[in-house]
C-alpha cells in the first residue's frame, strides 16, 4: 500500500515552484524515500525542505564524494593565501612522491585527477581507507596506472588523501583540522569531516540501491574484472574489497572523516558551505575571492574519464558541475556529487548554493536523477528573483 509522504520545511517567496517540484519528486519515489533540499541565493536561505519518516532538517547523511568539495575548499583557501602554488611540483611539498616516475606532476595536475594514482596494486584495508596519511604513504610508492598528466580518471577514494598530504606538508595541519577551524566552526555548518560522537544519534545510515531488473542488467554489463581501473579505483580488487554502499555506515569512517569520502552532512550543511564560499554570510565576506573561484572552477580535465568510462569534467578538486551534470548552470560552477545521489554546488554567477541529500542509493550512482528537475526549478526561481 502506497502511503503519502509529507514535505516539511519552508521556502521564500518566489520559490514556491521548488517546493512543488520537490513534492513531485517525493511522490514519484519509493515509500521509504528520505531526502533533504536546501538552497541559498546571495547568502540568504530560500529553500529548506525535507521528507521521509523520522527525518528532520537536522538529520545527517553520509555524503560520499561530496566530501571532496569540503577538502578542496580548504585547498582553494590555501592557494588564495599563497601557502600553496598550483604550478609547483608536488615533490616541492612532498619529496617522496617522486617515486615511480611521478616527479614531474604539478599540484594543478594532481587536483584535476591527472596523477594516474587511483589506488594500489594490492588494495586498501578499511583501516587504511579511514586514514588519509596511510593512503598517502602507500600511494607515494605506487607506480601510476597511466602516465601522469596525459589523461584523467576519477581518483574516487584517494584524491582527498593526496591533496591532503600536500596540505599537511605545507602547513603541518590536516585537511580536517583546517576545515574545522576555517570553515565548519565559524559558520556552524552541519557538514563534518569527523562526526562527533554526540552527533551520532542524528545520523541516518545509508541504504543500498534497489535497481529494477532492467537497471540491474545495465549494471551487470559494466566491466567488473578485478584488474580494471574501476575496480582498483573503488578498491574492489584487494583482500578486503570495499562495499561502497556500506562505507558511510562504518563508525570508523564517520569518526575521522577521510577527505575523499568520509563526510557527514545535512542538505543545510552542504548548501551553507557553498554559500559561505561565494557569498557574504552572517556579516562575513565570502571565503573565496572571485579570482579564486574562477581558477578552481575552470575546466582542467574534460572528456573520457578512464575510471568511470563516462564523459566527465573536473576543475581543481571540484567537479565542473555545469558540464558534467547541469548544463544550464553558470560557467565556473564548483561542486561535487556523492555516490548515493547527493548533489552540492555553488554557481557564482547566479549567487546560488545548492545541497541535496538522500538516504537510499540512487541508480546509476552519482547525482541522483531527480537533481535534474530540482536544480532546474531552483535555477529558474533564482533568476526570476533577481
Amino acid at each position: 500500500m502506497t502511503r503519502e509522504i509529507t514535505v516539511h520545511g519552508t521556502v521564500a517567496d518566489g520559490f514556491e515552484a521548488v517546493r512543488e517540484e520537490f513534492a513531485a519528486v517525493v511522490t514519484g519515489e519509493r515509500d521509504d524515500y528520505e531526502g533533504q533540499l536546501c538552497v541559498y541565493v546571495h547568502g540568504r536561505r530560500v529553500v529548506d525542505l525535507w521528507a521521509g519518516e523520522g527525518v528532520t532538517g537536522d538529520s545527517l547523511y553520509g555524503v560520499y564524494a561530496a566530501t571532496k568539495g569540503a577538502a578542496h575548499l580548504v585547498a582553494a583557501l590555501l592557494v588564495q593565501d599563497g601557502t600553496l602554488e598550483l604550478d609547483r611540483k608536488v615533490t616541492y611539498y612532498w619529496p617522496e612522491f617522486a617515486a615511480e616516475g611521478k616527479g614531474a606532476l604539478t599540484l594543478r595536475e594532481l587536483l584535476s585527477h591527472r596523477a594516474g594514482l587511483i589506488g594500489t596494486d594490492g588494495g586498501f584495508t578499511l583501516a587504511e581507507l579511514a586514514d588519509d596519511r596511510a593512503i598517502a604513504e602507500r600511494l607515494a610508492d605506487q607506480r601510476p596506472f597511466w602516465r601522469p598528466g596525459t589523461a584523467f580518471g576519477c581518483h574516487a577514494l584517494v584524491i582527498g588523501a593526496l591533496s591532503g598530504e600536500v596540505i599537511r606538508r605545507a602547513t603541518g595541519r590536516t585537511v580536517q583540522e583546517l576545515y574545522q577551524e576555517r570553515i565548519r566552526a565559524p559558520y556552524g555548518l552541519d557538514f563534518h569531516l569527523g562526526l562527533p560522537a554526540d552527533r551520532e544519534s542524528g545520523f541516518r545510515s545509508a541504504q543500498p540501491m534497489l535497481p529494477t531488473a532492467a537497471q540491474q542488467a545495465l549494471l551487470d554489463g559494466q566491466p567488473t574484472g578485478p584488474h580494471t581501473l574501476a575496480a582498483i579505483a573503488f578498491n574492489r580488487h584487494g583482500a578486503e574489497p570495499t562495499d561502497l554502499e556500506d562505507l558511510a555506515n562504518q563508525r570508523l569512517i564517520r569518526a575521522v572523516g577521510p577527505a575523499s569520502v568520509g563526510g557527514v552532512a545535512s542538505a543545510r550543511g552542504l548548501a551553507g558551505m557553498y554559500a559561505a564560499a561565494i557569498s557574504e554570510m552572517d556579516g562575513k565576506a565570502p571565503l573565496l575571492k572571485e579570482d579564486t573561484v574562477a581558477e578552481f572552477g575552470q575546466i582542467h580535465s574534460v572528456g573520457h574519464d578512464l575510471v568511470t568510462r563516462l564523459h566527465r569534467s573536473f576543475g581543481l578538486g571540484f567537479q565542473a558541475t555545469a558540464d558534467t551534470w547541469h548544463p544550464f548552470l553558470g560557467a565556473g560552477t564548483i561542486g561535487h556529487s556523492g555516490a548515493n545521489g547527493v548533489q552540492s554546488f555553488a554557481d557564482p554567477r547566479a549567487g546560488l548554493a545548492y545541497g541535496y541529500t538522500r538516504r537510499r542509493f540512487a541508480f546509476p550512482g552519482g547525482a541522483a536523477p531527480e537533481n535534474d528537475r530540482l536544480v532546474a526549478a531552483v535555477h529558474r526561481a533564482a533568476l526570476s528573483a533577481r
